[in-house]
This record gives C-alpha cells, sequence and structure tokens, in this order.
C-alpha cells in the first residue's frame, strides 16, 4: 500500500527513479538547464537542491555524499569547482522553473528548470542606474561662481545683436506685397 507516500513516484519502481533524477541532476548541474516535465522539474528540484547546499561548504564528507547522489566524478568536479561559488552567498533556491507549454505527442505540460545564478539574461545588473541625482534646493554650482558678471553681460549684448538684423530679414518686403495684391486681384477677376 502507499499510505503516507507523499512524494511523486514519477511511475517508476525506485531504483529507476533514483537513476533517472541522479542523472537528470548530472544534466543541470553540466548543463545548467535542461528541458523536461513539470512533474520531473518538481521531483529534480527537491532532490537537486540540498545537493547543492551541501556543495558550499568544500569538505571531503560533502563530496561524497554528492557522490553517493550524482554517481558522477566529473559532474562533482563541476558541482564543487564551478558552481559552489557562484551560489556561496544564496540561502536557497537554487532553481527556477519556467513554464514552455504543451509538448505535441502526450500534451505533457513541458518546462526548462535552470540554476538560478547562471542565467545571465536575468542577473545582470544595470550600470545606467548610477547617475547622480540632483536636488532641486538652491544650491550653487561651480560653473555659476566662477563666471563674472561683466562677462555675463558681454554675451547678452552679444546676442541682442545678432537677433536684431535677423529680425529685418523676417519683415516682408514691398516686392512680396504687390504680389499678394496681384494675386487678390487675379481672384476678383475670375469671379
Amino acid at each position: 500500500m502507499r499510505h503516507g507516500k507523499k512524494f511523486n513516484h514519477l511511475s517508476r519502481q525506485p531504483g529507476h527513479r533514483k537513476a533517472m533524477l541522479a542523472n537528470m541532476a548530472c544534466s543541470l548541474i553540466e548543463h545548467k538547464r535542461i528541458n523536461t516535465t513539470i512533474a520531473k522539474a518538481k521531483a529534480l528540484r527537491v532532490y537537486i537542491e540540498p545537493i547543492l547546499t551541501k556543495s558550499k561548504d568544500d569538505t571531503t564528507h560533502n563530496r561524497r555524499t554528492a557522490f553517493a547522489y550524482l554517481k558522477s566524478k566529473e559532474t562533482v568536479t563541476e558541482l564543487f569547482r564551478n558552481v559552489a561559488p557562484k551560489i556561496g552567498d544564496r540561502p536557497g533556491g537554487y532553481t527556477r522553473i519556467l513554464r514552455t507549454g504543451y509538448r505535441l505527442g502526450d500534451n505533457a505540460e513541458m518546462c526548462i528548470i535552470e540554476l538560478v545564478d547562471f542565467n545571465e539574461l536575468y542577473t545582470a545588473k544595470d550600470d545606467k542606474k548610477a547617475t547622480t541625482r540632483r536636488s532641486r534646493r538652491g544650491g550653487s554650482t561651480k560653473k555659476a561662481d566662477e563666471t563674472p558678471v561683466a562677462e555675463v553681460e558681454t554675451a547678452v549684448e552679444n546676442s541682442t545683436e545678432e537677433v536684431t538684423p535677423e529680425v529685418a530679414d523676417e519683415t516682408p518686403s514691398e516686392d512680396a506685397n504687390e504680389s499678394t495684391e496681384n494675386s487678390e486681384e487675379s481672384t476678383d477677376e475670375e469671379k
């Protein structure tokens, strides 16, 4: 009977289930993300998170414990050498499950399970937010203190001299007035 056995058996015998989870854990550590079904991903998360927690402390006992679960020397080396330093400051939650839709053949719900610290899209830091904040208070700036009043007055005089010739060019000439009068007369004649 299955009384009190709450975990997902994944329709497999115990030996097959342990071997499958060990293989999936090895693939996840080596490739940093794998595609699988939601049920297998949730079972894998329960299986691998304690192993990742043990990998933070690099001792012989923890290496042997990880090897007992993973059954691959190369994967244990990868775990303690590359993965453990990246997850060292994280208190838990080392994996992320992203749903991707349904499988075409049997309509099983598929997902991607990945190691959180190895996805650059989610962990990229924005350097654009390092801008300085400006206060609305009337604090003086160095540029305003350095420019003397005489230079400001000459700049104002130069700017007004440049504006007056442009205004003279914008006034309509007599030829333009005559052309508008001629166009009005031609419209009167046409009526």
